[in-house]
């Protein structure tokens, strides 16, 4: 892994030299446009909707469109006067406990790992979360954007985890809020029968991106060339049941049953 920031993490007075990396990778197979007939690769280029001249990459500026449709457009000195933050600093604000932090905020994640002098500190401060189960609410300049995020210790190593502002978070607008629905015990009891035989570890088999394994397959084929083979679809088990404590009835059944021959 390549570092992709240094910097330190702001810790009272105590100052913690730090390194981020990219704690996860996207394992997706990558696909390119092509031409069909001959497999040339699809390439577009920068045209000017006024003038339809191909444009040069270092003749490109970034624009803001009005309502009007009228293009505000930005330079470099423009973003120079902009009160981005070019600290080298995780300044933490403050700490909250751990379940308090909504998921829906979770972005990028980076390992944080200790430089020189800053492993003693780095410990200390790992040390402290895990006993008092609690997060830190920072404030990072990364890729010369501040951004709100938490750090969190995770098997020994302190995680850096982006978090989206409060305000890209949108609210729902629909109408089930006000719904008043009545339910039945018995619909109940059933639904947290199901939910406590499903409690437990998850099997390995659905820990795997089954698409992507199917598509690496099929390109291994093409290469070869032999012939797909398709994957059978799954079958329904009887038709589908209308009744819904008869249908969490059967689903908690299949669920004993899939435990029991896991077992």
């Amino acid at each position: 892994m390549r570092s992709v920031w240094k910097g330190a993490i702001s810790f009272g007075l105590v100052s913690i030299p730090v390194q981020l990396f990219t704690a996860t990778a996207n394992r997706a197979v990558s696909l390119h446009q092509v031409h069909a007939q001959d497999g040339g690769r699809i390439r577009y280029r920068r045209i000017c909707a006024v003038d339809g001249q191909e444009v040069p990459y270092s003749d490109v500026a970034k624009g803001y469109e009005l309502p009007n449709g009228d293009v505000v457009v930005l330079d470099e000195e423009d973003f120079a006067e902009l009160p981005l933050s070019s600290s080298r600093a995780i300044d933490v604000v403050s700490f909250v406990e751990a379940n308090t932090v909504d998921p829906i905020q979770l972005s990028r994640c980076y390992y944080c790992e200790p430089i020189g002098a800053g492993v003693k500190p780095y410990i200390l401060l790992r040390e402290a979360l895990e006993r008092t189960g609690k997060v830190a609410q920072v404030k990072v300049a990364l890729r010369q954007r501040e951004s709100l995020a938490m750090l969190r210790p995770r098997n020994g190593i302190l995680v850096l985890q982006l978090l989206l502002w409060p305000d890209e978070v949108r609210k729902p607008p629909f109408t089930v809020l006000d719904d008043d629905v009545q339910l039945r015990q018995q619909e109940l009891r059933m639904a947290e029968s199901y939910v406590e035989t499903l409690t437990g570890g998850v099997d390995e088999v659905e820990m795997v991106d089954h698409y992507r394994v199917a598509l690496e397959q099929l390109v291994e084929a093409k290469v070869a060339g032999r012939e797909v083979e398709q994957p059978k679809a799954p079958t329904e088990d009887g038709a589908t049941v209308g009744d819904l404590l008869e249908a969490l009835r059967r689903s908690v059944e299949d669920a004993k049953r899939g435990r029991d021959e896991g077992v």
